[in-house]
């Protein structure tokens, strides 16, 4: 009580003179939709990816299908979990001293705060680089991306951000109540120690090389696949290749609006804190755009579908007068064509009358 740093009393010294005010019914609303929504978006879309799985289930896509499952799945429990948590603060009109004794609901907000900003950035960049291996080195990802592979990178990329999360509670550092009193963090606050500095850096550091790997290898990706496309007129094969890179574009786009702030903001923190301008309502306006990110994912997959897309360009070629060309029917035709011609080289009678063809030649 006199000036020790008391495990039960960590972060309670905030309380005292916080300048960071919120509405409480406004915010008690605001939370309570954007965690309904969350939580009915990412179930669509959790639906839409398992039967989409199902269907592609021996194909190249459903390693990605599976990858992208896991970020939605990792959403979902986002929202329900840390939902929940602020919506309980709101309603105890944030009196954290009353049912925050021992601080293990602020141990338990701060762990899943870091767990479930860091995964979804870590299984974007994963399935990046999965989407990219697919497209430069088709052999390779055949063989060695199995369904099983997939789970065990899904399962590591998970344990890995569970111990970016438990670092603090493992070095008896305790997550802090923030100035608004709301939510659960690093120590944002008087950053004079070098540890509360490298958690802040570590966060914003791996938040950030997530964003520059799902870039690059994006890019790399893209790039292939247009000059694939410009090299040969064929569509068969390649249509699943181009939905999921425009999938993927638009999450890296999404987590990038959402996330830059808030990484940035962090990383300014733990470099230099005493010069650091970022205020209470900064870095909680930031946090809510970071929040939009696991709200925004799962509709890229329930509005980036190939159904949708085709629908969306007819629409729009309707819009501007030109000629629709039935492109599911065209396809169709291309795939049947293709069949009979592998059909008939490798079928037995062709191969001999093809060997006939110049015995009878030279018996002329």
């Amino acid at each position: 009580m006199n000036g020790s740093k008391s495990p039960g009393l960590a972060g309670f010294g905030i309380l005292k003179n916080t300048t960071c005010h919120t509405e409480k019914k406004i915010s008690v609303f605001f939370s309570i939709i954007f965690m309904t929504v969350g939580i009915l978006s990412n179930s669509l879309a959790i639906a839409i990816l398992m039967k989409a799985y199902q269907r592609f289930r021996q194909k190249s896509k459903a390693s990605f299908l599976l990858l992208a499952s896991g970020l939605v799945i990792t959403d979902l429990f986002g929202h329900l979990i840390n939902g929940a948590i602020a919506v309980f603060v709101y309603a105890s009109d944030k009196d954290w001293i009353r049912f925050n004794q021992s601080n293990i609901l602020c141990s338990v907000f701060g762990i899943c705060m870091v767990f479930f900003g860091l995964c979804p950035l870590f299984l974007g960049s994963v399935m990046a680089v999965e989407r990219c291996i697919g497209v430069t080195k088709p052999i390779f990802h055949s063989t060695k991306m199995t369904s099983k592979h997939v789970k065990m990178m899904l399962t590591m990329v998970c344990l890995f951000a569970v111990l970016i999360a438990l670092l603090p509670i493992l070095r008896f550092r305790a997550y802090q109540i923030q100035a608004s009193r709301t939510w659960c963090f690093y120590k944002t606050e008087h950053v004079e120690d070098w540890e509360d500095r490298f958690y802040l850096l570590l966060f914003s550091c791996l938040g950030l090389l997530a964003l520059a790997i799902s870039f690059l290898c994006n890019a790399v990706t893209g790039i292939t696949l247009l000059r694939v496309k410009f090299k040969s007129q064929q569509r068969q094969g390649r249509s699943h290749h181009f939905e999921m890179i425009i999938q993927l574009l638009a999450i890296m786009c999404v987590s990038c609006i959402c996330w830059s702030p808030f990484l940035v903001a962090m990383a300014r923190i733990g470099i230099n804190e005493s010069r650091s301008k970022e205020t209470c309502e900064t870095i909680l306006f930031a946090l809510r755009m970071a929040t939009w990110n696991q709200i925004l994912d799962p509709w890229v997959y329930i509005l980036l579908r190939k159904a949708v897309l085709k629908n969306l360009y007819k629409i729009t070629r309707g819009c501007c007068g030109v000629h629709i060309i039935n492109l599911h029917m065209w396809e169709l035709s291309s795939i049947k064509n293709s069949l009979k011609v592998a059909a008939i080289s490798e079928s037995p009678v062709s191969s001999k009358q093809i060997n006939l063809q110049p015995l009878s030649s030279m018996g002329q």
